[in-house]
This record gives structure tokens, C-alpha cells and sequence, in this order.
């Protein structure tokens, strides 16, 4: 029977060679480079059978695209450290954010007056945009691309509104519709510099449970790619409530 094989990564630029790739049913790791034909390497060789092969890779290949564990174990990390992460990151802070509503903005009474009103206030000066616009100031850059059905639920609504306050301290807000996101992982994570991400865990009411921290550069590179995949596609916050508003 064939294996099922996983591509995990490889360092070259151009043909693809070297790489490796993961046995889906085993866990064992295939590594693809140039073969070792030269009678005096092989006989340098331990242990090597007959009906064996050996192949010569780069050091970086196995170090940044082999598995280091044979079961992730997620490092969970608390919310002040998380919170940090938005002041010592060096270059990028991006998120996705795919679920229908955020148990956090229905507690906020902000949500309850927009809810009456269609509208609500925003103090400018509060903690979260005061870092943000210190960190872009500082030549960062900070985004997120929000999933939104269609119709909005009310609290994508909320936050659409919203959105406008974002975009003021300095952040790139863009939208998609959840009927344009079958290659995007329904996750909620942020990315910072492209070499962490924080994966948010929520419970079936919204509620976050736990953020967990990934640095396995091959998990991270998946999460860049859904990154890059959804900041393509996405349009900026003002232009989708122009969509929403002629759909209404």
C-alpha cells in the first residue's frame, strides 16, 4: 500500500530539492536530497545495509523542517504574556479572526449601545490603541483580516463599526466573506514577525479558553500562508461596509 505522504518544508529556493516530507500513517520522515554514490563515502558509513540508501542534506533542512516531537505538546501561556507580545514584537502583528461573535464584545457595553443605537463612543486613549499607535509610529505594522457571513451576524456588525476606531490608531483592517475562506484554517490566531503564533482557543459560547504560543517553524509557515491567502483576498473594512450596506 502507498504511503500518504506530507510535504513539511524545504530550504531550497529554487527546484525543491532538498525537502522532506512526513509518513501520515507511520510518522516516519522521508528526506529527499542528493545521494551519497561515492564508494569511499559509503564505506565511511555504520551500520549501512545493503538494500539502504543515503542521501546528503543541509543542516538548516532537518533543523528548521523536522519534526521536534512526535506529539506536539502545546506551551499555554497567560494573558499578560501574551499582552507583551504586542509590545516587544519587531516587525509584523497580524490576525485572523473567523468565529460569528466574541463572548468579550457582548459583556462590553459598548456592544449594548450600538445595539440601541447603531453607534457607539471610543476613548482613543485607552491601553490597546495607545500601544498601537506607539508601535506603528515606531515603523511596525499591525493588521487583521475579520471573517464576516452574510448577513453579519450583530456582533460582526459591532465590530465592523468599530473597525473605524482600529483603522484611527494605525491598524490595516480588512474583511472577507466566510463564503470566500474553504483554504483558511477556522482558527482564531495572531502572528508576530512571522515566527510566532499565538493560537486562541475559544469553548462552543465564545469564551477564549487559553492562548497557545507555536514556533515549529513548519506550524508557523502554515499559519503565514493563510495569512498571505487571506490579506489577498480581503478588502479594507470601509469597502466591505459599503458591500454590507448595498446588500441591506
Amino acid at each position: 500500500m502507498a504511503r500518504q505522504l506530507r510535504f513539511t518544508g524545504t530550504d531550497s529556493k529554487v527546484d525543491g530539492c532538498p525537502a522532506l516530507h512526513v509518513d501520515e500513517g507511520t510518522g516516519d520522515v522521508i528526506v529527499q536530497g542528493t545521494p551519497v554514490t561515492d564508494p569511499a563515502d559509503l564505506a565511511q558509513l555504520q551500520h549501512f545495509g545493503p538494500d539502504e540508501a543515503a542521501v546528503a542534506v543541509p543542516r538548516e533542512l532537518l533543523v528548521n523542517w523536522g519534526p521536534k516531537e512526535m506529539k506536539r505538546v502545546p506551551e499555554m501561556v497567560d494573558r499578560d504574556t501574551f499582552r507583551r507580545l504586542f509590545e516587544t514584537f519587531e516587525h509584523t502583528a497580524w490576525r485572523l479572526e473567523t468565529r460569528r461573535g466574541y463572548a468579550s464584545d457582548r459583556q462590553d457595553p459598548d456592544y449594548q449601545e450600538f445595539l440601541a443605537t447603531g453607534a457607539c463612543p471610543c476613548d482613543l486613549t485607552e491601553p490597546w490603541f495607545a500601544n498601537i499607535r506607539a508601535q506603528v509610529d515606531a515603523g511596525k505594522t499591525v493588521g487583521r483580516v475579520r471573517i464576516a457571513d452574510n448577513p453579519p451576524t450583530p456582533e460582526q456588525s459591532f465590530l465592523l463599526y468599530y473597525s473605524r476606531h482600529n483603522a484611527a490608531s494605525g491598524e490595516d483592517i480588512r474583511y472577507l466573506w466566510r463564503e470566500k475562506t474553504a483554504a483558511l484554517p477556522a482558527e482564531d490566531f495572531w502572528i508576530f514577525d512571522s515566527r510566532i503564533v499565538a493560537l486562541l482557543h475559544f469553548d462552543d459560547d465564545d469564551n477564549m479558553l487559553g492562548i497557545e504560543l507555536i514556533t515549529e517553524p513548519a506550524e508557523v509557515v502554515r499559519y503565514c500562508v493563510a495569512r498571505d491567502a487571506a490579506t489577498h483576498h480581503a478588502v479594507p473594512y470601509d469597502r466591505f461596509a459599503e458591500q454590507v450596506a448595498e446588500a441591506e
